[in-house]
């Protein structure tokens, strides 16, 4: 070999190695198989994530950073807050779907005298979440094994009313079929307070999406979709009946702003992310309605 390809070859061997040297291999810490799905919790250097699908490396349900667990990860869970460009103090909040506990911590610390109630499905998330991921309990912050449609009609029958319902089930694939029906949000309906906010985690590239939209406003009617350019997560936001100025906007964003920094949160820009559907449906006036009969599960796949 040539004297100069020799160390060509040798520089390029150095840089590859350099460049493998910084890449973290994924270790999984625990692995179960409980009643609904398979749970893995993975670390990847600093980062450690919840997962219900080890073939799939999209499938993280909740991350937390090791060395700043306060910091938030996934872009989804920033957009939540612009909830709070909405209503102020929630006193009660419901969330479906615990994950690793992140909004609950992140809520309970902004708001140490709210009532936050997580309902979880399983079991062994509830448990995962207090092992690997800091999911904070007391006697404000309490997570709840149940069905998030059950929980809705019980709290119904008890006349519960809630100023913030997040919507975060997942089982892997999407959102529970019986979770996005118009039944269920009429359901949703009677429990929300008459100045609260539902803010619904789901997705802008899903084949679903313009019949999840009509559902919305079927039931909600007009709502604000939150979303970023190019990216697939979307949030809605609806129920709200206030009339959001510009003026109310830019109030809250001056309010938020230092207390959502140390999450990573960047609420102006958050809030430059709403898209209001009154006078502006981006589905068909003809598009069917999700119900209890008719929730096409083959239109999951997104």
């Amino acid at each position: 070999m040539h004297k100069s390809n020799f160390y060509m070859v040798l520089y390029v061997l150095m840089l590859l190695s350099l460049l493998f040297s910084h890449l973290s291999v994924a270790k999984t810490i625990h692995s179960e198989r409980s009643l609904y799905r398979n749970i893995l919790v993975e670390e990847t250097g600093n980062l450690r994530c919840l997962k219900f699908d080890e073939k799939s490396s999209q499938s993280s349900q909740s991350c937390m950073y090791i060395n700043e667990p306060k910091k938030l990860v996934f872009n989804y869970t920033k957009l939540v807050f612009s909830s709070l460009l909405l209503i102020e103090d929630p006193k009660k909040v419901l969330i479906i779907g615990l994950g690793g506990g992140t909004l609950s911590n992140t809520i309970s610390e902004l708001y140490p005298k709210a009532i936050i109630e997580n309902i979880e499905i399983d079991p062994a998330v509830i448990k995962v979440a207090r092992d690997y991921f800091n999911f904070k309990e007391s006697t404000k912050v309490t997570a709840k094994v149940q069905d998030g449609r059950i929980f809705i009609k019980r709290a119904a029958l008890k006349k519960q009313q809630f100023d913030w319902i997040i919507l975060d089930a997942f089982n892997g694939d999407y959102i529970p079929e019986h979770l996005l029906t118009k039944e269920f949000f009429e359901e949703l309906k009677s429990v929300l307070a008459s100045d609260g906010v539902i803010a619904a985690n789901t997705f802008s590239s899903s084949k679903l999406y313009e019949h999840e939209s009509a559902t919305y406003n079927a039931v909600f009617g007009d709502f604000i979709n939150v979303s970023r350019k190019n990216h697939s997560n979307r949030i809605i936001l609806a129920g709200n009946k206030s009339t959001l100025t510009q003026a109310h906007i830019n109030k809250r964003v001056s309010e938020l702003t230092p207390l959502l920094l140390p999450y990573g949160v960047n609420i102006k820009a958050i809030s430059q992310m709403l898209h209001f559907t009154k006078n502006n449906h981006d589905w068909p006036e003809n598009t069917k309605v999700l119900t209890d009969q008719y929730s096409p599960a083959n239109l999951l796949n997104f």
